[in-house]
């Protein structure tokens, strides 16, 4: 075979890939688009809304698990089990600080996954490491400016060093994500921060609520957690592509 072949039969392959990864994703859409479908302002608070708002996420779960061939729950497939513990808590008010605690976890099996031999490592050029210090300066930022709406907060001496902790882990976990040099992974970190920002402006009353602040939440955090599967998925494909090369 030769390297045109060759090439021809790469790119064949990657092409059905990726239509059995769009294929694998549907239920995850179909199940997103029954909560958009069945959630309201005045939805109750129940077991079956909690079930219904963490189905996409473990139906990431199962796809990333079905692509590594089950090879390891720690990494996102982990990352996206704890999301779901979020989602279910954060259905409940009086759950809010275990949610919160739920995808802090998350965020901590995220920034491990993206450190593992899974994604290609690169060394870091003095412009991505200034990248690395104005997010962690944003971050920070951030926190500063939300820390007096926290103390105004009931258990503000739970919730201030909590949401501190969390804001350093998402943004740590952002951070790791541009290591990766994985385009889904990179927008998918960002899109989770995005989501927070606005869910944290409107729960700690920084901004009036808005009409379609629910909305806005939502469709960021679904499109984060399914650019961060996709691209785990990518990172274990280029893995494989690298070792057929390695191993001719």
């Amino acid at each position: 075979m030769d390297i045109l072949e060759t090439d021809a039969y790469d790119r064949r392959q990657r092409r059905n890939m990726t239509c059995a990864l769009l294929f694998s994703l549907l239920p995850f859409f179909l199940s997103t688009a029954v909560y958009f479908y069945l959630w309201t302002p005045d939805s109750p608070a129940s077991i079956m809304s909690a079930g219904v708002k963490s189905a996409p996420i473990l139906l990431l779960a199962a796809v990333v698990l079905s692509w590594n061939r089950g090879q390891s729950i720690l990494g996102v497939a982990g990352g996206l089990l704890f999301s779901a513990v979020g989602d279910c808590c954060l259905i409940w008010d009086e759950l809010f600080l275990y949610g919160m605690g739920a995808f802090a976890v998350a965020h901590l099996i995220y920034s491990f996954a993206f450190l593992s031999d899974r994604y290609a490592t690169h060394s870091s050029s003095s412009c991505i490491r200034f990248l690395y210090l104005i997010q962690f300066m944003i971050g920070g930022g951030f926190y500063i400016y939300l820390y007096p709406f926290l103390q105004k907060e009931q258990h503000s001496d739970m919730l201030v060093p909590a949401v501190g902790v969390y804001v350093f882990l998402i943004v740590l976990m952002s951070v790791l994500a541009i290591r990766t040099r994985q385009t889904a992974t990179l927008f998918g970190s960002l899109l989770f921060i995005v989501s927070d920002t606005s869910l944290a402006l409107q729960v700690f009353k920084v901004i009036v609520p808005m009409k379609h602040g629910h909305a806005i939440v939502m469709v960021t955090y679904y499109l984060a957690q399914l650019l961060i599967a996709v691209g785990d998925v990518k990172a274990m494909e280029n893995k494989d592509d690298f070792a057929k090369w390695k191993s001719s």
